[in-house]
């Protein structure tokens, strides 16, 4: 499994930011949102294009393109909502899917709730989308539900990674790419990301 950790100095003052405890829901939720767009650009670097003739105010051209109806993004509820409008100002065309999951505050394993994605998923790239790679319970269970609908490449979308969610993912998923702005230190007792940013769906949605 490869994993890639965006570094460049705008991420790490944006995630400077986003870890304050001092950053209120608004400034909190729309830096999710910058970052997220930040991590779709480095996942989508190997995006198949095709040729096509434009005509520009001067003359017309071959330039080239990307073929939206081959992806898909799904998001995990809630929190991976908050990455939604980052991706969809990049990929505006992309088809969106959801799996709704909530952790067992005891055993700390995810359960599932809701999944819905398009028809065609199996005819698609699809794009994981959580802003907290912790346990890695959630997204080995989102991926195991997509292989599942015929799903052959998939990629991992979030903003911060423990080093224990992204070893049981490599020995779950080894075949899935990981994309993060972040790998932090370690989980705690309460399986939270230290140094982390608390819980990333009550800070985008004010909950707490």
């Amino acid at each position: 499994m490869e994993v890639f950790e965006l570094k460049h100095p705008l991420v790490e003052h944006k995630l400077a930011i986003l870890r304050d405890k001092k950053t209120g829901t608004k400034e909190f939720r729309e830096l999710v949102s910058e970052l997220a767009t930040m991590l779709c650009y480095e996942a989508m670097r190997d995006a198949e294009t095709h040729e096509v003739e434009i005509e520009t105010p001067i003359t017309k051209m071959k330039t080239k393109k990307i073929d939206e109806n081959k992806y898909a993004f799904v998001p995990i509820l809630r929190a991976g909502t908050g990455m939604l409008d980052g991706i969809i100002s990049v990929m505006p065309n992309a088809k969106i899917g959801h799996v709704g999951m909530y952790r067992d505050e005891e055993t700390f394993k995810p359960n599932v709730y809701f999944f819905k994605v398009p028809k065609d998923i199996d005819k698609r790239e699809v794009l994981i989308l959580d802003p907290m790679l912790a346990t890695g319970g959630s997204g080995i269970d989102a991926i195991e539900l997509l292989k599942e609908k015929g799903v052959k490449k998939i990629k991992f979308l979030c903003i911060i990674a423990a080093p224990e969610g992204i070893k049981a993912m490599q020995e779950k998923h080894p075949d899935v790419k990981i994309y993060t702005t972040s790998i932090d230190e370690k989980l705690n007792e309460k399986a939270y990301i230290v140094p982390g940013l608390g819980d990333a769906g009550d800070r985008i949605f004010g909950t707490k």
